[in-house]
């Protein structure tokens, strides 16, 4: 099942939920929360690889550093066994930095990546959660629409009747003179 059908859910149980004056509504907890858990179960993987490379780069970085310093370290044993031999000592210098400059290098090739990988993710998480948020308020907002728009029709039509029978009312009882017609038709033209 897909995060908008279950968004598509979410909504159609609020929408289907017993009315409160005010715009409330009465919804099942248990119900609402099912459906919140279904959202989470369909969120992209995307989001959790996204947290298993940051988790990553730290691990990465972490054996990298270890590793330049086994090299520091090795080289410094290898010093002191080779001092008069001057040109091996340059050379394991030489490949300790080397090795060091790479694995930094490295360490922030990945930790750049990580986190272009991860505003990737977490942006087009942002879009989809946006894009779900605006369906289910304009889904909200036309639910409100259409109910206030029902609500105003019968009272218009009761306040018209009225009118009528109490007009009626009083032309039963006495007659009216032309003036008095004159009168009530201008008072009428002008609602």
């Amino acid at each position: 099942m897909s995060i908008y059908r279950v968004i598509d859910k979410l909504e159609a149980y609020v929408k289907e939920s017993t009315a409160l004056p005010l715009k409330h509504r009465v919804v099942s907890e248990e119900k609402v929360m099912e459906l919140i858990e279904k959202l989470r179960a369909q969120l992209p993987e995307e989001v959790g690889r996204a947290k298993l490379i940051a988790r990553d780069k730290d691990r990465v970085m972490r054996e990298a550093q270890e590793r330049a310093q086994a090299i520091v370290t090795e080289a410094g044993a290898t010093h002191s066994q080779l001092v008069d031999n001057n040109e091996i000592t340059k050379r394991a210098r030489a490949t300790a930095e080397i090795v060091l400059r790479e694995a930094e290098e490295r360490a922030m090739k990945i930790r750049a990546g990580a986190d272009a990988y991860a505003e990737t993710v977490l942006t087009d998480l942002d879009a989809r959660l946006s894009t779900a948020l605006g369906s289910v308020k304009k889904g909200m907002d036309a639910l409100g629409a259409s109910r206030s728009a029902v609500a105003a029709q019968p009272l218009a039509e009761s306040m018209s009747r009225n009118r009528r029978a109490a007009f009626d009312a009083v032309r039963d009882d006495e007659p009216f003179d032309e003036a008095e017609i004159v009168e009530l038709e201008s008072v009428h033209a002008s609602r």
